[in-house]
């Protein structure tokens, strides 16, 4: 067995410096890949570390979106956001604008980390992100890389979104 071990100092949402100490195990004699999360207590960085490798090691679901009478299959990288309006769930695109037949929370539940809900009716991907024009007494508004399409962030998902955007250069595809 070969063992590869690094400590890696981290300052986690809250402002705490958190120690991760990442060992990883080369073993012959096992039938599959195995990952161990052995943690004090289950915080901000264990939930991100556990977020990340579900990410990496899940198949995303496939989707299906509907434009008139046609049926899309994208992948969901090219989907800057997904919003509600009269009880319907619209994936949106640089340029076009789909319906799809999930709701808004069982969309939140099964996309990585990159996608981040926002407001009561919306998710982003935060990979597209280009501005916040930040407002103190009300919503944010945010947009996007080569699209004219802006959404807006409420005060209540404001910090999440911010910390989101710092952390994105982790989230590679």
């Amino acid at each position: 067995m070969k063992s590869i071990c690094y400590t890696n100092d981290r300052v986690n949402r809250k402002g705490d410096n958190d120690e991760v100490k990442i060992k990883i195990e080369i073993v012959d004699n096992i039938e599959e890949d195995e990952i161990i999360i052995r943690c004090k207590e289950l915080n901000d960085t264990v939930t991100d570390i556990q977020k990340a490798l579900t990410v990496k090691t899940s198949k995303l679901p496939d989707i299906m979106f509907y434009k008139d009478k046609e049926e899309f299959y994208f992948p969901l990288g090219s989907i800057l956001f997904f919003e509600t309006e009269n009880d319907m769930v619209y994936a949106h695109t640089a340029s076009e604008t789909y319906k799809t037949d999930f709701k808004l929370y069982e969309l939140q539940n099964m996309f990585p980390v990159h996608f981040l809900r926002i407001s009561k009716s919306t998710i982003v991907n935060i990979k597209h992100i280009l501005s916040i024009s930040k407002n103190l007494t009300s919503s944010s508004l945010v947009k996007f890389h080569k699209s004219h399409k802006q959404i807006y962030v409420s005060r209540l998902y404001y910090k999440d979104l911010k910390q989101k955007l710092t952390e994105r250069s982790f989230y590679n595809e």
